[in-house]
């Protein structure tokens, strides 16, 4: 038999010794799932001889947990070789494996209904609440362990419009189910401070999601984790400080019209400059860059530098406020049919977030898979005062004001997609 050769914590080793065909993980964050999962897989292989199949979010995660896998493998001195090859599904992936000594391999794809038919073989799931079309996959691959196999789910809640949500708040469908929190990993060892990250949060919703394990109700939220998880993507850039700018990043070959939006801030909030790339009928993140506490000077040549380089077809600017003199100071370089600024009204807010809506909604966006912009997305709430009037609002974190959500609502609307009609107020 197998046996671990790392120093485990006690819901890792609760993990490990349960040997329940079906079990279910809902674990804080940073608290070594991927680790968890990928080591239970190496044990089960070694001692079986049965192929191990895990199912990450997406390409970048999944070559993660077979390094952790191989990890593994030296760590026992498991003598096991690594391969690399194309898979074909609906699209082509990569599909990384270890084959262990007694041929049983350790495969790692990204999630999606194709490759969930792909194999038999004891199936684990890594951060199942984020994956794409989770109700699609569970679907697809729940015949291919008909035959005995195992299937092992671990991840952080996100929401509960998706199906790892259902499987830890069904308690008739068999499940072994763990549930870890951040204090009951500190109780197990791990060296965690509670008290300083939730300080350093400063979020309580996020707080109660990522680290307390809680599946948030989305009855207020405006996009919900599902919309928002179904229109991310590999490949797609990550958000850029502009510390870490280089003028390299600018010099894509642009195919399509761009198109930008710039939600200004200054001290207390963020600036962030969107950029889109509209193929076809889909809207493509190829930036998005973070501006905090430079000055409006500084802020003004960045734009014009990313206006100019990228040939923007369009741009629409937040002048509410302190954006007033940025946006008029843009118009007068670049003309009015070039560059709009936006006054945020209640009115204005509406048209905004319901073309991110429906462009959501329709998926014809894509957007980089990040828990940063994800959050941002999710925190619009839309609410109704006593006068009667919608609002669309967030609640002020250290990460901003939804500012990603309003650049990326402005860069619709400087492509003019998705507006609400005259008669229509959501």
């Amino acid at each position: 038999m197998a046996i671990a050769a790392v120093p485990l914590y006690g819901y890792q080793k609760r993990w490990i010794a349960d040997k329940h065909r079906f079990k279910a993980g809902r674990i804080t964050r940073q608290g070594g799932k991927s680790f968890m999962l990928s080591l239970d897989s190496v044990l089960e292989g070694a001692d079986t001889g049965v192929n191990e199949i895990i199912l990450s979010a997406g390409e970048r995660q999944s070559k993660e947990v077979i390094e952790k896998a191989k990890m593994h493998t030296e760590a026992m001195s498991i003598a096991a070789s690594a391969i690399e090859e194309d898979f074909f599904a609906d699209a082509q992936c990569k599909m990384l494996s270890i084959v262990l000594p007694n041929r049983a391999r350790i495969i790692g794809l990204p999630a999606n209904p194709a490759t969930a038919r792909g194999f038999t073989g004891n199936v684990r799931l890594d951060e199942f609440a984020f994956h794409k079309d989770s109700d699609k996959i569970w679907t697809a691959l729940f015949p291919t362990i008909s035959r005995g196999y195992k299937l092992s789910v671990v991840s952080t809640p996100q929401g509960k419009q998706n199906k790892f949500y259902n499987i830890c708040t069904n308690t008739e469908n068999g499940f072994s189910k763990h549930v870890v929190d951040i204090y009951q990993a500190i109780a197990d060892g791990a060296p965690f401070n509670a008290e300083e990250l939730k300080q350093g949060l400063d979020d309580e919703d996020a707080w109660q999601q990522e680290y307390m394990v809680q599946f948030l109700d989305e009855a207020t939220a405006f996009l919900t984790f599902e919309l928002i998880a179904g229109c991310e993507t590999e490949g797609v850039p990550q958000e850029i400080k502009l510390e870490d700018f280089v003028a390299s990043m600018l010099d894509w070959p642009v195919v399509g019209h761009v198109y930008i939006g710039v939600d200004i801030g200054r001290k207390k909030d963020l600036t962030i400059i969107y950029v889109l790339e509209k193929l076809g009928d889909v809207f493509y993140t190829r930036a998005a860059f973070t501006l905090f506490n430079v000055k409006f000077a500084a802020q003004e040549q960045f734009l014009w530098q990313i206006i100019s380089r990228l040939k923007a077809t369009r741009a629409c600017i937040d002048c509410t406020g302190i954006g007033a003199q940025l946006a008029e100071n843009t118009v007068t370089k670049f003309g009015m049919y070039r560059i709009e600024p936006v006054t945020f009204t209640n009115e204005v807010k509406n048209d905004l977030a319901t073309r991110v809506l429906r462009t959501f909604q329709d998926r014809r966006i894509r957007i980089p898979i990040s828990q940063t912009l994800r959050n941002d997305l999710h925190s619009i709430k839309k609410t109704m005062t006593a006068a009667g009037n919608i609002r669309f609002d967030a609640e002020r974190t250290k990460d901003g004001h939804a500012d990603r959500f309003w650049a990326l609502s402005l860069s619709l609307m400087a492509s003019d997609e998705g507006a609400v009609p005259s008669c229509i107020i959501l």
